[in-house]
């Protein structure tokens, strides 16, 4: 069975490397499924979104808040580099849940705050 390599990494360290089936991340110009045999790509992540996982031997999907970044694909290689990434199982709901009233206290309406935030709370599926 044909699979991706997949590399999701923040400035601070590598957050997750593996084999995978298929991959889902959300650009400015909508959600993109990758799974093996994709064309070349290089796409730009929409800041506060999700990055989703599949991996090739069979366990739980991966999640991943992300902040901006960008995304290549070529040769069934996958690379998400993004400003800020944190896995779903990392997350501290409890200080996400505090960031988002946060942001939305500030009244600074869709701000890069409240869009982390919810992110952060998606990927630990726990909704905002």
């Amino acid at each position: 069975m044909a699979t991706l390599k997949v590399g999701l990494v923040s400035p601070e360290r590598e957050v997750w490397s593996g084999e995978a089936k298929m991959v889902v991340a959300q650009t400015i110009e909508g959600q993109l499924g990758i799974m093996p045999g994709h064309a070349p790509v290089l796409g730009v992540l929409l800041d506060g979104s999700v990055v989703k996982i599949e991996p090739a031997d069979g366990g739980e999907w991966i999640t991943a808040a992300v902040g901006s970044g960008f995304f290549s694909i070529a040769d069934d290689e996958v690379s998400v580099l993004a400003e800020q990434a944190e896995l779903g199982s990392e997350v501290v709901v409890s200080d996400a849940r505090q960031d988002l009233d946060e942001a939305l206290k500030a009244g600074d309406a869709d701000s890069t705050a409240e869009r982390r935030a919810r992110a952060r709370l998606r990927a630990a599926g726990a909704e905002a």
